[in-house]
């Protein structure tokens, strides 16, 4: 399992002094490219190839208030990965500095083409990265329809 340490700055609080929603989204998005890098995934080769994640849904889930002044640490696991690449779920967990998990989220989203502006499959040299990764025990292949279990539609004024 891959873990990313934070420290928690001012910038990171809200109006309750403890860890704000928008830090958490902020951590994990941080924890996630870091370890895409590490696979190969960075602005360089996402550019190379025209591509781009896009989030369809980050779900949070949080168990205990967390304060500034000790470090914590952010989770990364693969949940999910569609056969082409096209679709990914992760889920990542929250642990302060005694290893009590005080936040959870399960996120999802896909690949897209930057100039079509359309959801596409992986290249190979990527697909082959994702088979690197460690798989979570409740890890599955994704289909279509594993995107629309949490199906909303817009509600135009």
């Amino acid at each position: 399992m891959f873990f990313k340490e934070f420290d928690i700055r001012w910038s990171d609080l809200d109006a309750n002094r403890h860890l704000a929603n928008s830090a958490y989204i902020n951590f994990m998005s941080h924890t996630r490219m870091t370890y895409l890098g590490i696979l190969g995934f960075n602005q360089k080769s996402m550019a190379k190839h025209n591509i781009g994640p896009v989030v369809f849904y980050e779900h949070v889930y949080y168990f205990k208030e967390v304060f500034p002044g000790k470090p914590i640490k952010v989770s990364l696991g693969l949940q999910g990965l569609s056969e082409d690449g096209m679709f990914f779920e992760f889920e990542h967990n929250f642990y302060d500095s005694e290893g009590k998990n005080f936040a959870r989220c399960e996120m999802m989203g896909a690949w897209m083409d930057l100039k079509e502006r359309k959801l596409i499959g992986l290249p190979q040299v990527f697909l082959d990265a994702f088979g690197k990764m460690e798989k979570e025990a409740s890890f599955k292949v994704l289909t279509k329809s594993d995107t629309r279990k949490f199906a909303r539609t817009p509600k135009d004024l």
